[in-house]
């Protein structure tokens, strides 16, 4: 096989486990404000942010709530987001910091948590 050939494309979704999914839809679509796409059942949701869907789950044989990979969300004007997101119910981890200089611009860096303690991080590139 070519390893030169991408086998797959674009980030389609990404499942999140969590402890109670109607607690956890209120804070991703209320406080960081994800579309809501469906619902199916009691413990599954989908929810989206861009082109990328969000499955919030309960755990079913792996994965255990609060013990997610991190999601990190672009955001414009980082030094505003964070608080409003903050006055929105989310609990702050990390307030904006610089994380890197690069060449052509800044990344900034904050961080929240989700009602089960997934760590949720905002991102910004400054040019």
């Amino acid at each position: 096989m070519n390893a030169g050939v991408q086998l797959v494309s674009d980030l389609g979704q990404v499942a999140i486990t969590v402890s109670d999914v109607a607690r956890a839809k209120p804070f991703y679509h209320g406080v960081l404000g994800l579309k809501h796409l469906f619902a199916a059942g009691p413990g599954l949701a989908f929810l989206s942010a861009g082109n990328v869907r969000r499955m919030f789950t309960l755990p079913q044989g792996a994965g255990a709530a609060g013990k997610n990979s991190i999601l990190y969300f672009r955001v414009s004007g980082l030094e505003s987001a964070y608080p409003a997101l903050l006055a929105r119910g989310a609990t702050g981890e990390q307030a904006p910091q610089l994380t890197a200089k690069l060449p052509d611009h800044e990344l900034w860096m904050a961080f929240v948590r989700d009602p089960d303690g997934n760590l949720v991080g905002l991102m910004e590139e400054r040019r």
